[in-house]
């Protein structure tokens, strides 16, 4: 087992989910990342709902490990006792809007001046600089603004919010990893930290590769579900069975679509869905929805054809395939007992062999690790 974060310090002012994934991630790694909390409540996602002991289930899952350090940064004696850490530190992670932590004395430049080889990620909606930069917005926003959502929102009547908070995990705490990582490597060429923009919404457009190219490429844009990966054709889609569960057909190459013709019986004149894609759409669907999704899981069961019936969240931690891998092996403990801890892409390898850590409570570590001034430490 290897650590490759051991030794490294990381000081955490975001809250709420972006910055907070990011930091159990370096945390996972080795890094030992200490929140830096505001008085009187401290992290806003420890007020979630449902409680968890004295916070939330949420804030015990992102802040596992962590240390939680409670200091006023207005207040100029405070903040001098961050003096310390701040000097010794190797990364910082904030995720306030541009300005606000130059105008606490905590910007780059100002810690940079003292602490040179510092690595400071600064994670926002649209970055430090453009018309939006201090805008305010959440997730649904930030895929909104960028597109992603336009292209699978369900019926205008009905829209869909997608349960996944893409741009805050795939296009915030992901992407400020990665960097965090990258500039770590940097350091060990040039002994120098640097200053890492990190903008959401700049990190959707990967997820739009395929609707930028057909755009792009033959001047027709993507609409509402109407392409490949949308649902615009039936060999990728979602259908009703007849107890309410919903088949997930994925059959997109050609010899996964044959397997799952002939496994549902499909009208063979119906087979090739470039004649007429609506009709064959319809057709799978009546036929889909003769059956419980029982029945299809079993049908499917084996065969090469890229179909499921969707699992419930908690048929999905009950699998084997996840509980054979050690996904939810580890716990992290609190005033609730105790939950499986987050998995996050920290592979084995490179994580301290699975225990139980608990989340810190609000300013635990205060007086150990920023002591008043003229304490030692």
């Amino acid at each position: 087992m290897i650590q490759p974060l051991a030794g490294l310090l990381v000081l955490d002012f975001t809250t709420l989910l972006p910055g907070p994934l990011a930091g159990l991630m370096l945390a996972e790694a080795g890094a030992e990342v200490v929140k830096i909390e505001r008085p009187p409540a401290g992290d806003e996602m420890r007020a979630y709902q449902p409680r968890w002991g004295d916070d939330s289930t949420n804030f015990a899952l992102l802040n596992r490990g962590k240390a939680s350090v409670v200091l006023d940064l207005k207040d100029p004696s405070q903040k001098q006792r961050l003096m310390h850490l701040l000097t010794r530190a190797d990364i910082v992670i904030e995720q306030f809007r541009p300005g606000v932590m130059d105008r606490l004395g905590l910007g780059y430049k100002t810690l940079s001046a003292f602490n040179p080889r510092l690595i400071y990620c600064a994670i926002t909606g649209y970055g430090q600089a453009g018309p939006k930069r201090d805008v305010a917005g959440h997730d649904l926003n930030y895929i909104g603004d960028t597109g992603l959502l336009s292209l699978s929102s369900g019926e205008t009547a009905n829209p869909v919010v997608p349960p996944a908070l893409v741009a805050d995990i795939a296009a915030g705490a992901y992407p400020a990893f990665m960097n965090i990582l990258l500039a770590v490597i940097a350091r060990q060429s040039s002994g120098r930290g640097t200053y890492l923009d990190v903008a959401m919404t700049d990190n959707i457009f990967p997820f739009l590769y395929w609707a930028i190219g057909k755009g792009f490429g033959t001047g027709e844009w993507p609409g509402n579900g109407t392409d490949l990966v949308t649902g615009g054709t039936p060999r990728y889609r979602l259908f009703p069975a007849a107890d309410g569960r919903l088949v997930a057909v994925a059959a997109i190459e050609q010899k996964f679509w044959e397997n799952f013709c002939r496994l549902v019986e499909l009208d063979p004149d119906l087979r090739d869905d470039t004649r007429d894609p609506a009709a064959t759409t319809a057709a799978v669907a009546g036929i889909l929805c003769q059956k419980p999704g029982e029945h299809w899981r079993a049908l499917f069961q084996g065969q090469d054809c890229c179909c499921s019936v969707v699992a419930t969240l908690q048929e999905a931690m009950e699998d084997p395939q996840f509980t054979e891998r050690g996904l939810f092996r580890g716990t992290v403990s609190g005033g609730g007992g105790r939950l499986p801890a987050l998995p996050v892409p920290i592979l084995p390898v490179f994580r301290e062999t699975w225990r139980d850590k608990p989340a810190p409570a609000l300013g635990a570590d205060t007086h150990h690790l920023a002591p008043e001034v003229g304490r030692p430490y």
